[in-house]
């Protein structure tokens, strides 16, 4: 799906232009130097076919040029992306075609095959939707692929009159060069060529080995080389059997001697009767080389699929009640006496919500606290807009939903089989709806939280970019321990790459410095989301159902560049003074098709509808 392309020069060549038509020396002149290159490069072994120019209109100049081309190199065909579905090209390659017009132009009788010439624009934190590009091009033969529109970032060191680094780029070295801003920052490496986390979905649909299963309670799988040339001899399998993330089994297949285009089945020799089929089990499995190739490592691994075998059992959000606690358990004292905040006393923790504002303010356990002193647990729909995000304009089409205003109609607690439930109400005017907040608190100290949102049937609303709630923690806890997608950051539309696993990681390390600062550091399918401080005390997060989460040193806000880009550099955003959770029912996903315009497909976006998100938080002290 790579190839080498050779442009002849097509100057001159545009739409409108008259000149070839007035002047017949003028266009023998062209056609020389189109001549010179040609046959200047006809022996090059990497020339695959020749190009005819770029983003340069079409007209009849074109046509001729197709035709001495053809004439004098039968062996090569030529493109143009210009020429669109015209004669003077021997392949249809578009630019940025979207999944529907791929699909179409697959369908219909054109023999030319489809290669884009640019498409799944890799700008910023994107390549949202790159699995479904690449569906349709295993799907149909004549669907051959297309060239990802950038390989590079393209910005270079400067040092800011901080003092700071930074990768620069439009609007940095002077007031006249800012026309495209970050523009050349989509690229899927960073300008030191470490990959940017959607390096590796694009490596995962670009490999070449691919396991599915048969029968998985049987051990039972196949494996498709999809090499035109190559057997996979030079190649091993190893495999994993995990328990909820921890791996019980292993094996090798040391002999994978399947043919070019060639499917063959397979049995690994696990045993699932000794598994604990109450826990999620899946199976990992990773093809490697045998021996180093050029640049590549033995052991490198080429391919990797993760399949599950039995589903995960999400727990039940049900809370301690005294029918199944020691009747010994402390029951919670409630403080309704001060103006400002409704306190809840238990024998080890303290509780206290906002009465004005109804959000949970303070959390503490054992003197821990959990809360930020400045902090909060409130509702959340926003994130900081990404380059794709911006070329849709839905920094400001989804700007209702970023600071909504929030009127607390109702607060109401009350107490039922020793545990407290409290219940807000709010009216979003600005989006038509309504909010309400409900918080069960056991005598351990646990919380589950239900958010609801009431739409309205009449009303005409944009979508959100996310439904969840935001908390701020304390700075001390630094660290994320897992059970979910990872390791890297991943999306509810770019996620295949990202095995299901245990994990834990600094939260430092969640943060990818993006050349322009946007939204970043999300991870899916969640398990459970534990916050923890160097003693492995904290907040466990779990729900009923797969959520995502991230956890930054910096708010929303301070990556979020308002209503218009600015010139802002990730080393140049501060550090915030606490830790900023996020826990999402969903996300919208990220989108690749363009960065000047396109969405995300409609199966990642959260339109304006009802929706219900419980989750529960539960004291860490281990």
């Amino acid at each position: 799906y790579v190839v080498a392309e050779a442009n002849v020069e097509s100057h001159g060549m545009g739409y409108g232009d008259k000149t070839l038509a007035k002047d017949p020396q003028f266009a023998l002149a062209h056609l020389q130097r189109n001549q010179r290159n040609v046959q200047r490069g006809f022996n090059h072994p990497s020339i695959i076919f020749w190009s005819m120019g770029n983003e340069a209109g079409y007209g009849p100049n074109f046509e001729a040029c197709y035709a001495w081309i053809k004439a004098e190199d039968k062996s090569r065909p030529v493109q143009y992306e210009g020429t669109g579905l015209k004669k003077a090209t021997d392949i249809y390659c578009p630019m940025y075609l979207g999944y529907d017009g791929c699909e179409k132009y697959a369908k219909n009788e054109d023999p030319r095959p489809l290669i884009q010439c640019e498409y799944a624009h890799a700008m910023g934190n994107s390549q949202g939707g790159f699995k479904e590009y690449w569906d349709l091009i295993r799907k149909y033969p004549k669907y051959q692929g297309g060239f990802i529109w950038d390989f590079v970032d393209q910005s270079l060191h400067k040092t800011n009159k901080e003092g700071i680094q930074i990768y620069a780029y439009g609007g940095d070295y002077n007031k006249y060069d800012a026309s495209d801003n970050n523009f050349l920052n989509n690229g899927l490496i960073s300008p030191d060529r470490k990959p940017n986390p959607h390096a590796y979905e694009v490596k995962y649909y670009y490999q070449s080995i691919w396991a599915e299963p048969i029968d998985l309670q049987t051990g039972k799988i196949s494996v498709y080389n999809e090499h035109f040339f190559r057997n996979l001899s030079a190649y091993y399998a190893e495999w994993q059997l995990l328990s909820n993330g921890v791996a019980q089994q292993s094996g090798f297949i040391l002999d994978l001697n399947i043919a070019p285009q060639e499917t063959k089945e397979m049995k690994l020799n696990y045993v699932l009767n000794t598994m604990d089929l109450s826990k999620e089990i899946l199976l990992n499995i990773s093809f490697k080389l045998k021996n180093a190739e050029q640049l590549l490592p033995a052991g490198y691994e080429v391919a990797h699929r993760q399949m599950m075998v039995h589903k995960y059992n999400f727990p039940s959000l049900n809370i301690v009640t005294k029918n199944n606690i020691n009747e010994s358990v402390f029951l919670s004292e409630i403080v309704t006496n001060d103006y400002n905040y409704l306190k809840i006393k238990g024998k080890n923790f303290n509780i206290e919500f906002n009465k004005h504002e109804g959000w949970l303010t303070e959390y503490s356990v054992d003197g821990l606290k959990m809360i930020d002193n400045a902090g909060k647990l409130s509702t959340n729909f926003w994130r900081a807009p990404t380059d794709n995000d911006f070329g849709a304009q839905l920094q400001n089409k989804y700007v209702n939903w970023k600071n909504p205003r929030m009127k607390l109609e109702s607060f109401k607690h009350e107490t039922n089989n020793n545990q407290v439930l409290i219940k807000a109400v709010y009216d979003l005017k600005s989006v038509s709806a309504k909010l309400l907040m409900s918080y069960i608190i056991d005598p351990e100290g646990s919380i589950v939280v239900t958010q609801k949102l009431q739409s309205s049937d009449t009303a005409k609303v944009s979508d959100m970019f996310r439904f969840g709630m935001q908390l701020q923690m304390p700075l001390s806890f630094n660290a994320v321990e897992y059970y979910g997608r990872g390791p890297y950051e991943n999306y509810a539309d770019r996620n295949n790459s990202s095995n299901i696993g245990l994990y834990r990681q600094s939260v430092a390390e969640q943060f990818f410095p993006y050349i322009r600062p946007q939204e970043n550091g999300t991870k899916t399918d969640i398990r459970y989301w534990k916050m923890l401080n160097k003693v492995g005390k904290g907040l466990k997060f779990t729900a009923e159902g797969d959520f995502s989460a991230s956890a930054l040193n910096y708010s929303i806000e301070s990556l979020d560049d308002g209503h218009d880009k600015d010139q802002q550099h990730s080393p140049e955003v501060p550090l915030s003074n606490f830790t900023n959770v996020c826990i999402d029912k969903m996300q919208m996903g990220l989108g690749c098709v363009t960065s000047w315009g396109a969405l995300p497909l409609p199966q990642y976006r959260i339109p304006y509808k009802n929706y219900e998100f419980s989750f529960k938080m539960t004291p860490v002290n281990n």
